[in-house]
């Protein structure tokens, strides 16, 4: 199962992660949900959900699409753009880890070359 984690770096003092955790439960964010005590993000258009926990100003979520491998992207996207709108000030910096495809055959194979 490929998987995309992405790790944030609150500023200090910002308290980004209680207070995002508060705005997915209170409706401030209502295309996104937590649950399982709030250690698991849903996305509502978005398949799959995000792991994550908080330590030291940092957050880490591991994204995860079992049902529909592939489209991590899709919440790993609604997430950061809903960032990057609201939250830009409260994040010093992101890191975005993509999933290592390993093996032979798992290359994308060479697009056709049109003739003119």
């Amino acid at each position: 199962m490929a998987e995309s984690t992405i790790q944030i770096v609150e500023r200090p003092g910002s308290d980004l992660f209680r207070r995002l955790q508060a705005a997915m439960r209170g409706g401030d964010l209502r295309t996104f949900k937590v649950e399982k005590r709030g250690k698991k993000v849903l996305h509502s258009a978005s398949p799959g959900w995000m792991n994550w926990t908080h330590a030291d100003g940092v957050i880490h979520g591991t994204i995860l699409s079992p049902q529909r491998k592939g489209m991590e992207w899709k919440l790993l996207s609604a997430l950061v753009g809903r960032l990057a709108d609201r939250y830009a000030n409260d994040i010093l910096f992101m890191t975005i880890h993509f999933p290592t495809l390993a093996g032979p055959g798992t290359e994308k194979p060479a697009g056709r070359t049109r003739k003119r």
